[in-house]
């Protein structure tokens, strides 16, 4: 669709790939990446971020769904994909044969009816099976898992490629995922002894490959890292990651407001001198979080200015009066960098109190994406 309205994100491709670096040289040289572009590569664009990680020859990509993993495979993307979400109803299951798509399996009996349809059209399935440590969302629990891995091992036409399991606090509890690993490595350690390998042991996430880089595995699966956001603060001081997405507007309008005068819905915001207001081609529609109303601040010729007055569904005030010079058509800078000055997704999700994975996968749709690099 053509994009008419001055409101963008730019992707640098090129940082992106060097993050994937970054984190390669933190792990073991046995340890290769998943790349992890679920949900629009966590906004960034799903098939040029795909692109980028198979041209770096990571070893898996990670979606979340069948549609996303259809979108890649439409887009010309080789490398294998593993479907890390939930694929109930099973009757979605001729579609992994389709697309030559990798299903998490979490069950024994989503195992027997894949083993029934890989059998039904004579050909292999590789699977990933997810052994639930303690994030307590989906997998065969622990206690469980060997008699559950040995089970399926038996069944016809699937291949037991991958044993996995999710970190459920690796950013904040070292204890806790320091658990997780011990109850994980003995499932894969007596696997082993039941005769059962699988090429792909993976559990570490962005913040489990930092906290953890020599854990026992083949794979790890890193997510918000890739893009250039820390799961978490301080990180090693040799790790530099690079932001890979800028989000962008244009000042629209500009007006000078008397003192008492208000500013958007609900009248949250008064003037109390005589201002300057400029209005930008942006709002909670195109991932700007009403939450910053009267919090958040942008990037105007290389200085800081608040937001004021309510976040509306496809523009934003924010006030100028201390920058004279700001003319209708200036850039406006809403996660990046301008002169000297940046803004960072942590900041607006301060400001929202909520994470910055949630501000990158909210940049919605209709925001061009300008990719480079």
């Amino acid at each position: 669709m053509m994009s008419y309205r001055p409101c963008w994100a730019e992707i640098d491709l090129s940082a992106f790939s060097r993050n994937i670096q970054t984190l390669q040289k933190t792990l073991p040289d046995s340890t290769q990446l998943m790349t992890v572009v679920k949900a629009n590569a966590y906004g960034h664009g799903s098939v040029a971020i795909a692109e980028a990680a198979e041209k770096s020859k990571v070893a898996y990509l990670g979606v979340s769904s069948l549609e996303e993993g259809v979108e890649l495979r439409k887009a010309g993307l080789k490398t294998p994909i593993l479907v890390l979400g939930s694929l109930f109803p099973f009757e979605n299951f001729p579609v992994l044969f389709d697309y030559q798509l990798t299903p998490t399996i979490a069950s024994l009996g989503a195992a027997e009816a894949l083993s029934a349809e890989a059998a039904r059209r004579k050909k292999d399935c590789p699977i990933h099976l997810e052994v639930d440590t303690g994030l307590g969302r989906t997998g065969i629990s622990a206690a469980h898992a060997v008699e559950t891995i040995q089970s399926i091992a038996q069944l016809p036409n699937l291949v037991f490629e991958g044993l996995y399991t999710h970190f459920a606090s690796s950013d904040v509890d070292v204890e806790f995922t320091r658990r997780q690993t011990d109850s994980f490595a003995e499932i894969v350690q007596t696997a082993g002894k039941l005769g059962v390998h699988p090429r792909w042991i993976h559990l570490s996430n962005s913040s489990g490959i930092f906290r953890f880089p020599t854990i026992p595995a083949t794979l790890a699966r890193p997510g918000i890292a890739l893009y250039g956001v820390a799961p978490y603060s301080p990180l090693p001081q040799s790790v530099r990651l690079e932001p890979v997405l800028s989000f962008k507007t244009r000042v629209v309008f500009v007006k000078m407001l008397p003192q008492g005068a208000s500013v958007s819905y609900a009248r949250t915001w008064t003037a109390t001198r005589p201002s300057r207001v400029a209005t930008l081609a942006v709002g909670y529609a195109d991932g700007l979080p009403r939450l910053l109303s009267n919090r958040g601040e942008v990037l105007i010729r290389g200085q800081r200015a608040p937001i004021v007055g309510r976040v509306t569904m496809d523009m934003t005030m924010v006030d100028v009066t201390g920058l004279p010079e700001c003319h209708v058509g200036d850039e406006v800078v809403l996660i990046g960098k301008q002169d000297t000055q940046e803004l960072r997704a942590v900041e607006w999700a301060a400001w929202a109190d909520t994470h910055a994975y949630e501000i990158l996968c909210g940049i919605s749709a209709r925001v061009p994406r300008v990719n480079h690099g």
